[in-house]
């Protein structure tokens, strides 16, 4: 059984998601403080986690960057701030989704289904792929830069392995929203851009003429290369 980690502080708010999620058929734990997240969720190793931004301890973000750092766990946040810039930030720091206080339990049951739905993998590939002193590892989703291990959010690391899959072919964003982020997902399509911005920064010493993600302007991208494997 999948297991959703609750954090927020609002006793509440958690009671009645916990009872709906149950309902839904997943096992839940609940935990009330940021600190405490950050020291269970090795533990609990949750499907999913619902993280509150406002709580005590350690805020949401600081979870979040927590939880990044460990692995690719899909979080959902949960705030009262609804306004595009607390969303934006939350996406581009690795959220998988964003639902603004207050809400229908039944909605959040909904955005947990989504993103459990979607692909771990939007490839399927030899297990690796050389483009000059760039090494993709689609097997251990492990990227490497002249030796070097580059790290990556969830998302930023999804994207850049399916278009290294397809080098020299052209997505529109749309496309790359269905192939990477999901059918399901209801956000910006500029969070794609957002995505190759990091991307081209984390690729900043890749020769181009190794391989280079690039813009054709009001098409999509593509990822230049001539893989030497």
């Amino acid at each position: 059984m999948k297991t959703i980690m609750i954090v927020e502080d609002e006793p509440a708010i958690s009671r009645v998601l916990a009872a709906y999620i149950k309902k839904a058929g997943y096992d839940c734990v609940v935990i009330s403080r940021g600190d405490e997240a950050i020291k269970q969720f090795g533990v609990i190793q949750p499907s999913l986690i619902l993280l509150d931004v406002m709580l005590p301890g350690a805020d949401g973000w600081e979870v979040l960057r927590e939880v990044r750092r460990r692995n690719t766990c899909p979080v959902i946040m949960l705030t009262a701030k609804g306004d595009i810039g607390d969303r934006l930030m939350g996406l581009n720091n690795g959220a998988d989704d964003y639902i603004a206080k207050p809400f229908e339990p039944e909605e959040v049951v909904a955005r947990i289904h989504a993103v459990l739905r979607r692909p771990s993998q939007a490839f399927a590939t030899d297990d690796q792929k050389h483009y000059g002193s760039l090494r993709i590892d689609f097997k251990s989703r492990s990227v490497y830069l002249n030796g070097a291990t580059l790290s990556f959010t969830p998302k930023d690391l999804a994207l850049l392995l399916f278009l290294a899959e397809h080098p020299n072919q052209l997505f529109s964003r749309e496309q790359l929203i269905e192939r990477v982020w999901g059918i399901d997902y209801d956000g910006s399509d500029r969070a794609v851009d957002h995505a190759i911005k990091r991307l081209r920064q984390a690729l900043l010493h890749l020769p181009p003429e190794e391989g280079e993600i690039r813009t054709l302007r009001g098409t999509g991208y593509q990822f230049y290369a001539n893989p030497s494997t």
